[in-house]
C-alpha cells in the first residue's frame, strides 16, 4: 500500500523558486557588467590621415579656378561675298601681316559685274563733263549779253545826263531830253531783267550739276563696292599676328559673312578663369591675381566679371600686363588665383575636406597626447583656396584630421596608431 509524502511537493516548489530567483539575479549581474564596459575604439593608421594644426595670424583669402588663355586682340575673317575657295595660301600657326593673303576665292559673276560697273562709271563721268561744258557755255553766252547790255545802259545814262544839262541851258529840245531819259530807263530795266535771268541760270546750273554729281557718285560707289569685293576674293589677314585656324577647304562654296579663318595676336593674351558661383560673390574689378601657366606664374588683375552664371561657374577675365612665359599660347589651360582680402589676427586652419565657409561640421580633434581624436563641432567663417577661418570649436595649437573622415564618421572617438 502506497503512502503519500507531503514534504516532497513542498521541496520541489522551493527548488523551483530558488532556480528562478538565481537566474534573475545572474541576468541582472551580467547586464550590469556589460553596461560598465566601454565600446570598442576604432583604430586608424596615422599614415592614412592628414593632420593639421590650428593657427592664429594673417590669412590671405583667395579663390581659384581653371581656365584658358584667350587673345585680347583676335579677328574672325569672314567672306565679303559668295564664291568658291580656289586655293589655301597660309596655314594655321603661320605668322601673318595685315596684307598677308590667306586664301583665294573665285566669283566670275562678281568680276563681270565689276567690269560693267567700270564702264557705267566711265559713261557717267563723260556725261557729267559734257553737262558741265554745256551749262558753262550757256552761262557764258548770257554773261556776254548782259555785259553788252550794261554797256548800252551806261552809254544811254550818260547821254541822258548830258541832254538834261543841255535842256536846262536851252540848247536841245525837250523831246530829245525825254527820248534820252526814256531810253536810259528802258535799258536799266533790261539790265535788271537780264541780271535776274543770269542769276537764275547760275542757280539752275548748280542744281543740275549737283544732281548729276549725285548720280555719278552713286555709279562710282557701286563700282568701288564691286571692285572692293573682287579684291577681297584674295582674303587677307587684316592684322599682325598668327593664323589660328582655317575653317574652309578648297572647292568649298561659301556665302557672305561665312567665317573663313581666325587670326590672333599671341603676344596679347588674357586668362579667362571659371570660378564657382559660390566663391565669385566677393570678386571685384581691379583685384590682384596670379595665373599659373604650368611653365611659370604671371601676375595680373581682374578686368571683367561675367554677370551671368553658366553651369555653376562665373567667367572672370584676368589681364596679364607682364611678359608671358615661353609656351604661352591661346587655349592653353591655366590655373588662376584671385586675392580677395588679407585678414589680420584670425584663427584659421588648413581647409578640411568638405568644409564650407560660414557653416559648421564635425571635425576630429586630437587630445593632449595625440593618441586619440574626438569628434567636435566646429564653426567655420570665411574661406580661402586652402585655408578657412575658425570661429568656434577650436583654439590655436589644436590638431585636427583635415582629410576625408567619412569612413569612420559613425565613431565619435578614434585611436591613432
Amino acid at each position: 500500500m502506497d503512502v503519500q509524502r507531503q514534504d516532497v511537493a513542498a521541496r520541489r516548489r522551493k527548488r523551483r523558486i530558488l532556480f528562478i530567483g538565481g537566474g534573475i539575479a545572474l541576468v541582472a549581474i551580467i547586464g550590469f557588467g556589460l553596461s560598465q564596459l566601454k565600446p570598442p575604439v576604432y583604430r586608424v593608421d596615422e599614415s592614412s590621415v592628414w593632420v593639421e594644426t590650428v593657427k592664429r595670424g594673417e590669412l590671405l583669402r583667395e579663390v581659384s579656378g581653371i581656365g584658358t588663355l584667350v587673345p585680347e586682340n583676335n579677328r574672325l575673317i569672314t567672306a565679303n561675298s559668295s564664291g568658291i575657295v580656289e586655293e589655301l595660301i597660309i596655314y594655321p600657326g603661320t605668322a601673318v601681316e595685315p596684307d598677308s593673303v590667306i586664301l583665294v576665292m573665285s566669283n566670275p559673276q562678281l568680276v563681270l559685274d565689276a567690269a560693267n560697273a567700270r564702264f557705267d562709271l566711265a559713261a557717267s563721268e563723260a556725261d557729267f563733263a559734257g553737262l558741265k561744258i554745256q551749262l558753262q557755255g550757256t552761262l557764258l553766252q548770257m554773261e556776254s549779253a548782259l555785259t553788252q547790255l550794261k554797256a548800252q545802259y551806261d552809254q544811254a545814262r550818260l547821254q541822258a545826263d548830258v541832254d538834261v544839262k543841255l535842256f536846262e541851258e536851252g540848247l536841245v529840245a525837250e523831246l530829245t531830253y525825254l527820248k534820252s531819259k526814256l531810253n536810259s530807263e528802258q535799258l536799266k530795266d533790261r539790265v535788271d531783267l537780264e541780271q535776274r535771268r543770269f542769276d537764275f541760270q547760275t542757280t539752275s546750273n548748280d542744281s543740275q550739276i549737283a544732281t548729276q554729281q549725285a548720280r555719278l557718285n552713286s555709279v562710282r560707289g557701286r563700282y568701288e563696292l564691286l571692285q572692293d569685293q573682287v579684291e577681297r576674293l584674295n582674303v587677307k589677314a587684316g592684322m599682325r599676328g598668327v593664323l589660328q585656324q582655317l575653317l574652309v577647304e578648297v572647292g568649298q562654296q561659301v556665302t557672305p559673312a561665312t567665317v573663313l579663318a581666325e587670326a590672333a595676336d599671341p603676344n596679347q593674351l588674357k586668362a579667362v578663369i571659371q570660378i564657382s558661383e559660390t566663391q565669385a560673390k566677393d570678386i571685384t574689378i581691379g583685384q590682384s591675381a596670379t595665373v599659373d601657366t604650368r611653365n611659370g606664374i604671371v601676375n595680373g588683375r581682374v578686368m571683367r566679371v561675367d554677370p551671368s552664371v553658366v553651369n555653376g561657374t562665373v567667367a572672370v577675365d584676368i589681364e596679364l600686363p607682364d611678359e608671358l612665359p615661353r609656351g604661352a599660347r591661346p587655349d592653353l589651360t591655366v590655373e588662376g588665383k584671385i586675392e580677395l582680402e588679407n585678414m589680420q589676427d584670425v584663427i584659421y586652419v588648413a581647409r578640411p575636406a568638405f568644409a564650407r565657409e560660414n557653416s559648421s561640421m564635425g571635425i576630429y580633434k586630437f587630445d593632449l597626447d595625440g593618441s586619440y581624436a574626438v569628434r567636435t563641432t566646429v564653426l567655420f567663417g570665411r574661406s580661402s583656396v586652402s585655408s578657412i577661418e575658425v570661429i568656434g570649436g577650436l583654439e590655436p595649437g589644436d590638431s585636427i584630421i583635415a582629410s576625408d573622415t567619412s569612413r569612420f564618421e559613425t565613431h565619435n572617438r578614434i585611436q591613432i596608431q
